[in-house]
């Protein structure tokens, strides 16, 4: 499901959570993968609550194909939420027609009528035995879903920002991610055309 872009040829993205989980770093891959793997415009801004570690946080991510004159999000083509504080916070800054992504152990949509994705990223993570690369899961399950950035320049992005040491397992955890998004297309996809079955 490639996410058309917004007006001015640019997508605006917002991840949210908490300060810990590695929302920031995140954003910080996504904006790197664009510019030096697809080679398009990006920049990031952040923000952290009162307390870094536990309080909310978010970054925002500004993809375009030209220069990005203000860096800030205002509307939201795609949020990511991974907290209920942040999905709370920025429900109201997606567009009616934008992506909606969610941990769904996590956050719980109540009262919201319309489509989203979810991904049980922490329980995912915690399955891997490292919790903390919850983040590297939903990454690869928003290059999955939204192709607002490549899988090779998403791949490559993570593999450079990880600690040393770190970058086999990391891999691993944006794979499931991605493929957790493409079996979850796949099966949007036949229950569209009406199919059951492999």
């Amino acid at each position: 499901m490639k996410k058309d872009q917004g007006p001015g040829g640019q997508t605006e993205i917002i991840f949210t959570g908490f300060g810990g989980q590695g929302i920031v770093l995140a954003g910080k891959i996504l904006g790197e993968a664009v510019a030096l793997g697809d080679h398009k415009e990006s920049t990031l801004v952040q923000s952290y609550g009162p307390e870094a570690r536990g309080g909310a946080c978010s970054a925002q991510v500004i993809i375009s194909e030209r220069t990005i004159h203000y860096p800030y999000v205002r509307q939201a083509d795609i949020l990511v939420c991974m907290s209920q504080g942040g999905f709370e916070k920025y429900i109201d800054v997606l567009t009616p027609e934008g992506i909606l992504i969610l941990d769904s152990d996590l956050v719980q949509p109540r009262g919201l009528d319309r489509v989203h994705f979810d991904i049980p990223a922490t329980r995912l993570a915690e399955e891997l035995g490292r919790k903390m690369m919850a983040n590297i899961i939903m990454l690869g399950f928003f290059t999955a879903v939204t192709e607002a950035v490549s899988f090779e320049a998403a791949s490559e992005a993570v593999a450079a920002s990880v600690p040393k040491g770190t970058e086999t397992m990391n891999l691993k955890a944006f794979s499931k991610g991605w493929d957790y998004g493409r079996a979850l297309l796949k099966g949007r996809q036949k229950k569209a055309e009406g199919r059951t079955g492999a």
